[in-house]
């Protein structure tokens, strides 16, 4: 008689990154960025990953994201739906989980957002 294993997904995914070089090529390389459903279906367990629209860095608006608590992926992982919970400015804005709105809308990363310090401006000089 034989017994086939069946092993959960998660550790699947986990089995096969232990497959791959350190330094990926660029091709093999996986975006840090992209609409909330590209970015939410790279990961193998959704739940509790933390992402931020990466516009709220650009508007200096720091530790603010989404914890995210379920996601339904179609279209390869391209389209979807997702539910989380609203951190703005570390401070929790939904009692509970809610749909997330502009998925596909904002470019998006894993994370938390940081504020983005601008440049240093060249100070003109008197000729």
């Amino acid at each position: 008689m034989h017994v086939t294993l069946i092993r959960p997904s998660q550790e699947v995914a986990k089995s096969l990154l232990k497959l791959l070089p350190k330094d990926l090529p660029p091709a093999l390389r996986p975006k840090n960025s992209g609409n909330l459903y590209e970015v939410l279906s790279r990961t193998p367990n959704v739940e509790g990953l933390e992402v931020h629209q990466t516009r709220w860095s650009d508007k200096r608006v720091s530790n603010s994201y989404w914890k995210i608590t379920d996601a339904r992926f179609k279209c390869e992982g391209k389209h979807g739906k997702a539910w989380g919970i609203l951190y703005w400015r570390g401070k929790k804005m939904s009692p509970q989980p809610e749909l997330i709105r502009g998925g596909l809308k904002y470019v998006w990363k894993e994370g938390r957002s940081s504020a983005v310090l601008a440049a240093p401006q060249p100070k003109p000089t008197a000729a």
